[in-house]
């Protein structure tokens, strides 16, 4: 039996989750959240994260019922994401393996999402869409890679809705993509937007430019749940689209979607119907482990562990340009 806890604090979430083979025990979180119409800085992010750590700590030990000696690894978040924010929790995660002597697992942010995914739904060789404030990623395992076979070429599609909340000044609790999709329920009408798809890629910039340049007279032909409606719309056919078009290359009948977004139930809903015509299983979680969190990151540690992937102390640092498909997947056949 391997008990591993995990930090994670790649952006806005703080969160320790501990896990003891293959069942969360614990997964406690919380969440930087700045006035509306602002987004997060590193550095006041990070500020947040050094406030909050020991306290999230001591309730994530409690929460599990485990001392620290009962741990067996510590993983922390080595990357992608941003910097400072990284750093704080990673010098607590080191402090932490130093003074309880445990041995350390740097996880890559992405992976321990899809780790934690196919944990949850026990779904078997998923296509993976990946979807958050920072990336945007189609996935898909072969030959101990997990890999990409399309991205956003610019902003990740989470980015690009929280700054059209921002533009609405909508409020940034408890996210600005989850009050988007609430206002977007009551939207009726669609405005046709920018459609960039190219190749198993998709772009969001531009779509993004256009809506903030004319918000002022789109907002005087439609309501604000109009254009939420209408950007959901757009976005997540594109997704969709890219998602079914790698489901095709990989002969694949099974989609997982990970990430912030993908507790979305717009975006379910859309996939759930493209995996329903082409006689596919959708699998999603919902925010408890979507939303990044601790847990996540102790699963992925977990399966490393298991293989013998423990970080050399000189290399416990962080990088905010982590790519998926740097990682070797041991654990997979």
């Amino acid at each position: 039996m391997v008990i591993a806890i995990g930090f994670e604090g790649s952006a806005n979430k703080l969160g320790i989750g501990i896990i003891r083979d293959g069942e969360v025990i614990s997964n406690c979180r919380r969440t930087y959240i700045t006035p509306p119409g602002e987004g997060f800085l590193p550095k006041a992010t990070a500020e947040h994260h050094r406030a909050n750590i020991l306290g999230l700590l001591h309730e994530s030990l409690m929460q599990a019922k485990v001392q620290p000696e009962d741990i067996d690894v510590v993983c922390y978040t080595k990357g992608p994401g941003m910097g400072s924010p990284l750093v704080s929790v990673a010098v607590v995660a080191r402090t932490v393996a130093l003074l309880w002597n445990k041995p350390i697992i740097g996880v890559n942010h992405c992976i321990g999402h899809i780790e934690m995914g196919r944990l949850v739904t026990k779904s078997c060789n998923p296509t993976v869409l990946y979807v958050s404030g920072g990336n945007t990623q189609v996935i898909a395992y072969s030959n101990q890679k997990y890999r990409i076979f399309g991205e956003t070429i610019d902003i990740a599609v989470g980015n690009c809705l929280d700054r059209f909340a921002r533009v609405l000044k909508l409020s940034n609790d408890p996210s600005p993509g989850y009050n988007i999709e609430q206002l977007a329920k009551s939207g009726v009408n669609y405005v046709p937007l920018p459609y960039v798809v190219k190749g198993m890629d998709v772009s969001f910039s531009g779509l993004l430019s256009h809506m903030e340049e004319h918000a002022e007279e789109l907002l005087k032909a439609y309501t604000a749940a109009d254009l939420c409606y209408s950007l959901q719309e757009t976005v997540f056919a594109m997704l969709v689209e890219i998602t079914e078009r790698a489901m095709a290359q990989c002969e694949s009948e099974e989609v997982l979607l990970v990430g912030g977004v993908g507790c979305n139930e717009r975006l379910q809903h859309m996939m759930g119907a493209m995996c329903a015509e082409r006689g596919a299983t959708l699998h999603a979680t919902d925010e408890r482990f979507c939303i990044d969190n601790g847990a996540m990151i102790a699963q992925a540690g977990i399966e490393m562990f298991h293989c013998g992937m423990i970080t050399p102390w000189e290399e416990t640092t962080c990088t905010q340009r982590y790519r998926t498909d740097d990682v070797t997947v041991k654990w997979r056949s």
